[in-house]
């Protein structure tokens, strides 16, 4: 009787997703070479003004000094408006400036070890440009996918994916995923409508002339 008691409670209440860590759906990917000028922690602190609650530091040209030098200004900067901060690539630069987690790349650090380095308490996401690199992202927390559009920072990923593969690719993830790629506040509701969890921006953002305005107007769409 008691396992006929357990199978029907079972039915009843099927097993939950684990809860997820990513508690937003606008993810700001810095590029201080589309800022036209002005400097990067002013851009992005227009963006936290704006809304913005996660950034990924993404300046792959600057070396390791440098590097860190920005990030610790940016985490001093993402801090004060309890926003997350996520480093691109480097784990050692994550560690040392205590930033929320990780972004991967197809040529970073295989995600189990990044995992074993910064613990069960950070954030890991992931670049996915196609199925077999989506099933290659366990134990990561959430992807990124793309590029949906037209885009010259993401050219070199090849030709857009479109929302047909976004779509597949949303079905295929058991993790929130992200879409990447050209996309302006006028194609979130498509882009939305494929299941995907958000959007991550770099020109929408880095190159607006107001990002703190961007910012509000990509987060108003997104809800």
């Amino acid at each position: 009787m008691a396992v006929l008691a357990l199978e029907v409670l079972s039915a009843s209440h099927p097993p939950q997703p684990p809860i997820s860590l990513i508690d937003f759906r606008l993810y700001f990917v810095t590029d201080r070479r589309q800022t036209a000028g002005r400097p990067l922690l002013d851009v992005v602190r227009a963006a936290l003004d704006g809304g913005v609650r996660a950034v990924q530091v993404r300046e792959k040209d600057l070396e390791g000094q440098a590097l860190y030098q920005l990030a610790v200004q940016l985490r001093e900067l993402t801090a004060r408006y309890q926003a997350r901060l996520l480093v691109n690539d480097r784990v050692d630069v994550a560690l040392a400036v205590e930033a929320d987690g990780v972004h991967l790349g197809q040529t970073s650090c295989p995600v189990a070890v990044a995992r074993r380095l910064l613990g069960p308490g950070k954030l890991i996401g992931v670049s996915t440009h196609n199925p077999e690199e989506i099933a290659a992202a366990a134990g990561a927390d959430f992807l990124v996918f793309g590029p949906v559009y037209a885009t010259p920072s993401k050219a070199k990923y090849g030709e857009p994916q479109g929302l047909g593969r976004l779509r597949q690719a949303v079905a295929q993830s058991p993790l929130p995923l992200l879409a990447i790629g050209g996309i302006a506040a006028e194609q979130v509701a498509e882009v939305l409508g494929t299941g995907a969890h958000g959007v991550a921006v770099i020109s929408a953002l880095s190159a607006a002339p107001d990002p703190a305005r961007a910012a509000s107007t990509l987060l108003a769409q997104l809800a």
